[in-house]
């Protein structure tokens, strides 16, 4: 007797529970959203499918089997989601929380060239008072040394690419220690921020190839994590991704 009750309290549970799991949650949600529609309001073509969608058939039926899996066309999409307008408005809100994310992250001093750094004083004196939140590249260089033509010309890109990047160069033989910057080690890049050195990179270009541009010294830094991220891109990648969706 008591094992028949159980039983049937068992098969009262089951008739009243949902679907279970994503796939499960999905078909409630399709359901509810049938059963709350307006009826007047919901074309018919919009109501068929969302109670074929809510009710999938058994899977002993060969019919019904090719209805559980067949795919969604475009036009169901198009019936189930929301108004292309309502996307649109989507996209411009994300693209304008893009913009605004980024005004603020870099609500510090722009530079967009690279500075001559004329003495030692100079050169200290562009360590120590910078705002701490600047990332400082210094290019130290001498003329005639095999790579400092093209690191120059490279950090010249990369300053308007990076414009809250101080990007600075100076020759050895101006720093007052000619001595510790020989050929030998030129050209050499020291990256500091907050006043502090935290990257020091000797004879940089052995890490190039003969030639190298912009994109492999660009490169290089970011694998040190050394350069923000360029704000246009990332406007870019946004504009892609909503692409894609």
């Amino acid at each position: 007797m008591e094992e028949a009750k159980s039983q049937s309290l068992e098969e009262d549970f089951e008739g009243q529970a949902t679907h279970t799991g994503p796939k499960g949650v999905i078909n409630d949600w399709r359901k509810f959203k049938l059963e709350s529609e307006d009826s007047d309001s919901v074309p018919p073509s919009k109501k068929e499918i969302l109670r074929q969608m809510s009710s999938p058939q058994s899977r002993d039926d060969k019919d019904s089997k090719e209805k559980f899996s067949r795919k969604m066309s475009i036009q169901e999409y198009e019936l189930i989601h929301k108004d292309k307008e309502d996307e649109n408005c989507l996209r411009k809100y994300r693209r304008q929380c893009m913009q605004d994310m980024h005004q603020k992250l870099s609500f510090g001093p722009r530079y967009g060239f690279v500075y001559e750094l004329e003495s030692g004083e100079q050169f200290l004196e562009t360590i120590e008072k910078e705002q701490k939140i600047t990332t400082i590249v210094v290019h130290i260089y001498e003329d005639g040394v095999k790579g400092c033509d093209a690191l120059n010309s490279s950090l010249t890109c990369l300053a308007a690419e990076y414009p809250i990047v101080k990007f600075c160069k100076i020759k050895a033989s101006n720093t007052g220690a000619g001595d510790r910057f020989s050929s030998d080690v030129l050209p050499t890049l020291l990256v500091y921020k907050g006043g502090e050195l935290i990257s020091n990179f000797i004879s940089v270009a052995e890490q190039f190839a003969e030639e190298f541009f912009a994109g492999d010294v660009e490169s290089f830094l970011n694998e040190y994590g050394l350069l923000p991220e360029r704000e246009m891109h990332a406007l870019e990648q946004t504009d892609m991704e909503e692409d894609i969706e």
